[in-house]
This record gives C-alpha cells, structure tokens and sequence, in this order.
C-alpha cells in the first residue's frame, strides 16, 4: 500500500501503473470499475462492502471521499493498493478537499479500466438529479439506496422522477429472498394444479415507510397486474421492514409467507403442509456483489419502482444523461 499526500491525478496514475508491475499482469484482468462515493462517516463501511463485493467480481475499486467542500484550497490525498486489504485487485481511496470535490471525474476519469463497464454506487444520500454528478454520467449502471435517507419513500419518489435504464437500487435488492420465496410458493400451487395461477390481490404487512416493502408491493403489483397494498404489521418488521406476504388465488386460495425472525420464514399454502425457507439477513457486501451480476438494464426494478410511485414509462426512458453543472455554492437566485 502506498498514500499519496496533497498529491494530483498524474500522480496517482503512474503509482497504480508502478504497483500493477510489481504484482505483474495477472492483476489487470478486471470485469468491471467500481466507482464508490461516501461519506468519510461511512467510508470504512463502504469499503468493507465493497472488498467483499471485488471478491465476487475481479475489479478496479475507485473510493470517492469528497470532505471540506468548502476548502479554500483544493487538494487530493490518495491511496493505492494492490491485493490488500481492499480486495485481491487494485484500488484506489481518494479523498478530495475544497472544490477538487465538485469535479471528481476529473481524477477518476484516468483511473477507469480499459474497455471495461463502470458501475457506480453511492453510499450516501445521492443527488437528487444524478445528471449533476458526473460520477454518474460516465456509469453504465447507477447504485443508490434509498434507505438510506431520512423518508424513503419520498427518496423513490426522486428516484422515479431521476430514473433512466441502468439504475437500481439496494432497497429492491433486500427483497430478493422473499422475492424468491414467492416466486417459489406461487410455482409449487401452479404445479400441483398442473395449470398457471392468477392472482387476485394482497397485501404487505411490514412498516409501510420502508422502501423495501413498497417495492416489494410494487413487484408485486406489476407482475401480477392487480392491487397489493402496504399495511402496518402486528410485529416489528424485520430489517428490510417486511413481516408477512399474503397473496389471494384463483379458485378461493390464499398462500402467506411469514418472517419466523429465525432468518427464516414460515409457507402456508392450501394441500400442502407448512414449509420453512430461509430468509437471511444479508450483509451489505452481498447486496453489492448481487448488483454487480448484472450490467443490463433492471427491468424488474424499474416496472416496482413505476408500481409502488405512480410514475410510468420509465423503461422507455433514455439511458445516457447529460451532465448538468451544479455549484451547491452558487445562490440559486444567481
């Protein structure tokens, strides 16, 4: 590991090409670049996550700390590592002071692997327009999570409005296990009737202010083109804020997926006795290594989002922003 203090982009540039030598050739095949922005309060956090994630999907690891905005002078302290403790490729920490932090692409731009897809994630609350954050300009795929702010369900209200193909969201990722209980509930009635099963309706019990039991809901709701509501539970809700599912069928049935809070979950559905699943409680790291699967468009992700929001047409949005200057120092009456 080497740090570079009140150092410059070049700089780092000719360290990483240096220390890519020494560890020799092997250590340049990389799938992916991922870009990461957080908070120096959330910084060590983020890179524990993404560690874990890199050792899933060989990549370049780019770290974004922007502190001291306001800095009178800019300046960039930097650290570059190959094969350590952030993960068996080559990363990079940048921690950017003054207005260097507006323009991050600016060093991040020369650290990108060659011909290789950029994923970037924001661990921390992410611009409203993501447009304004070059970061996301240049990603092929855009990772926030809106759980992390103070009223999620007005944070997916912003996503929806800010959507464009390639975003997602570490919200949708939690419901991944009961999306796949579900699934795998709803599949085992379908073939013991030995025909498809429509749905009729449901509901969510859970915490209605989670961002992961609306779109859960909203899934719910785009697949099975009928009306699934978030109520509060007699429980607390688990950490993604969903307890129970319950979906009415044809031919008068009822299946109900309930969190046993042993990382777990109970199945009832009708003939069939109850069956356990497992339900984890999955670290950041994994979500982060899930969305790093995929490069293509979340179309799943993006009918959820358009059901639990109430805004539609977002696949049909374009894909490529625009970068839109913003000085969060400028008066906006300037």
């Amino acid at each position: 590991m080497t740090t570079l203090w009140d150092t410059n982009g070049t700089a780092v540039v000719k360290e990483l090409a240096a220390q890519r030598r020494t560890g020799g050739a092997v250590l340049s095949g990389v799938a992916l670049t991922l870009v990461v922005v957080a908070d120096e309060s959330r910084v060590e956090e983020a890179e524990e996550a993404a560690a874990h994630a890199a050792e899933m999907h060989p990549c370049r690891l780019l770290v974004v700390v922007r502190r001291q905005l306001d800095s009178p002078a800019p300046r960039l302290d930097a650290e570059v590592t190959i094969g350590g403790r952030l993960g068996p490729g080559e990363a990079v920490v940048m921690r950017m002071y003054g207005r260097l932090g507006l323009h991050a692409e600016s060093v991040v731009l020369p650290l990108l692997a060659a011909d290789a897809p950029v994923v970037a994630w924001w661990h921390a609350p992410p611009p409203e327009r993501l447009a304004t954050d070059a970061l996301a300009v240049i990603a092929d795929r855009r990772i926030t999570d809106s759980s992390m702010g103070p009223d999620p369900v007005a944070a997916l209200r912003t996503r929806a409005a800010d959507y464009a193909p390639g975003d997602t969201d570490l919200a949708w990722t939690r419901s991944t296990p009961w999306r796949a209980a579900l699934t795998s509930t709803v599949d085992s009635v379908a073939g013991r009737r030995g025909e498809a099963v429509r749905l009729l309706g449901g509901v969510v019990e859970g915490d209605p202010r989670r961002a992961s039991a609306r779109l859960l809901a909203g899934w719910l709701s785009a697949r099975c083109d009928c009306a699934v509501d978030v109520v509060d539970s007699d429980r607390a809700a688990g950490p993604g804020g969903v307890d129970t599912v319950v979906l009415r069928l044809d031919r008068d049935e009822e299946v109900r997926v309930r969190a046993d809070r042993r990382a777990g979950a109970l199945i009832t559905q009708p003939h069939r006795p109850d069956a356990t699943v497992a339900l984890p409680d999955r670290p950041l790291g994994d979500l982060l290594g899930e969305e790093l699967r995929r490069l293509d468009p979340d179309e799943p992700y993006s009918e959820a989002l358009a059901a639990a929001t109430g805004v539609t047409g977002l696949a049909g949005r374009p894909a490529v922003r625009e970068h839109e200057w913003f000085d969060p120092f400028q008066r906006e009456d300037a």
